[in-house]
C-alpha cells in the first residue's frame, strides 16, 4: 500500500515538529504539504488527511481546505471560540473530523474514571481541576482542563469558574473551579481533586514526552480515513 499522505498545519510548532519526526521513521505515512503562518497549503497537492496543531487563524482555514477538498481532518488546536467550534460542527456534516483537545489514550481513560468517582463519591464531595503547563502556552485554561470539566457535568453544572481572587472566594454550592499555573517547560499536568470532609482523592494525569500526543494523532488519521463524514473524539478511535 501506498503511504498515508499527511498535510501538517502548524508544521513549525512544537506538535508539528514531533509529528515530523515520527512521520520520518514510519514508512507508511508521509508529509506531503505544510502550513504555518508563513506559509499555506498549496491546492493542487494530492493528500488523504489534514492534521491540524496550529492557532485558531490558521486552524480555521485548514478546516476550509478541508472542506473545499473533502479531506478528513485531525484537529488538535485549543483556545477555538464558539463560532469556530460551530464551523467544525458543521464541517463534520460533509467530512470526517476528529477534535481533541487532547490525544492522549491516559487522559481519555481519566475521563472515565472521573466521571465514575463523581457519580459514586455524589454531591458532598468538592470537585476543582489544575493544570500545569510550560510557559509559552497562550490559552487558559488548556483545553483539556476544559475537557474534564465538560465529563464532570452538563448544561451548566457545576457551575465552572476560573481560579479564585478576592476577600469573598469561598467556595459556593454547585460549582467547580479550574485553576491554571504556567511556568518552565512543563508538556501538561492536569490533576482532579475530589475533596470531602476528613478525605480527599486526587486522580491525575502527567505527560512526560510530547511524542504521545503526536503518536495518538497520527493514530487518528489512519484511522479517520476509513470513516463516514461525522465529528469524532479519541474514545471512537481507541474503540
Amino acid at each position: 500500500m501506498p503511504p498515508l499522505r499527511i498535510l501538517l498545519s502548524g508544521a513549525s510548532g512544537r506538535m508539528g515538529r514531533q509529528i515530523e519526526a515520527l512521520v520520518e521513521q514510519a514508512a507508511d505515512l508521509d508529509i506531503v504539504g505544510r502550513a504555518d503562518r508563513n506559509r499555506s497549503f498549496e491546492a493542487s497537492v494530492q493528500a488523504d488527511v489534514v492534521i491540524d496543531f496550529s492557532q485558531p487563524g490558521l486552524c480555521q482555514q485548514s478546516l476550509q481546505f478541508a472542506l473545499a477538498h473533502q479531506l478528513p481532518i485531525v484537529i488538535g488546536t485549543t483556545g477555538l471560540d464558539d463560532a469556530l467550534e460551530s464551523q467544525i460542527a458543521m464541517a463534520a456534516e460533509q467530512i470526517a473530523i476528529c477534535r481533541a483537545a487532547n490525544f492522549s489514550i491516559g487522559v481519555e481513560v481519566l475521563r472515565g474514571l472521573i466521571q465514575q468517582a463523581a457519580e459514586r463519591l455524589g454531591p458532598d464531595f468538592d470537585i476543582e481541576i489544575s493544570e500545569t503547563h510550560h510557559r509559552e502556552k497562550r490559552d487558559a485554561p488548556s483545553g483539556t482542563a476544559l475537557l474534564l470539566a465538560d465529563a464532570l457535568g452538563q448544561d451548566g453544572y457545576p457551575e465552572r469558574i476560573h481560579g479564585r481572587s478576592g476577600q469573598e472566594a469561598r467556595r459556593l454550592p454547585g460549582e467547580i473551579a479550574i485553576h491554571a499555573v504556567r511556568g518552565g517547560d512543563v508538556i501538561g499536568d492536569h490533576s482532579v481533586h475530589f475533596l470531602g470532609l476528613g478525605e480527599r482523592i486526587e486522580i491525575a494525569h502527567r505527560a512526560t514526552d510530547r511524542s504521545l500526543f503526536a503518536r495518538g494523532a497520527l493514530r487518528a488519521a489512519v484511522w479517520l480515513v476509513e470513516q463516514r463524514s461525522g465529528l469524532y473524539g479519541v474514545a471512537d478511535v481507541i474503540g
